[in-house]
């Protein structure tokens, strides 16, 4: 079974809204298994869109655990509490 990655772009707008999201989001990544590869740091756009200011990149049992955390009830709870806080850009990939 393929890996599930969870790929994504941020620009925070509310930091202090934001750190809500983040602790409704922890509870949901970590009751779905997810590792983080990236989170923040440097990064450049090479090509295409302008670089958001935090890149992400999450990895996951399978690309099915990974939609599953995206739709679960407790990620939809902090997806809905960062409304406003930032500018996010989310795809799930199936790894090879």
């Amino acid at each position: 079974m393929s890996k599930g990655y969870w790929v994504a772009s941020v620009t925070v707008t509310n930091p202090g809204q934001y750190a809500e999201y983040q602790a409704l989001a922890a509870k949901a990544l970590t009751q779905f298994g997810a590792t983080f590869l990236a989170r923040g740091g440097q990064n450049v756009s090479l090509e295409g869109r302008p670089t958001a200011e935090r890149s992400v990149v999450m990895e996951f049992s399978s690309y099915q655990q990974a939609l599953a955390c995206y739709h679960s009830p407790e990620y939809q709870a902090a997806k809905a509490a960062r409304q406003g806080a930032a500018d996010v850009d989310i795809m799930i990939v199936e790894g090879v």
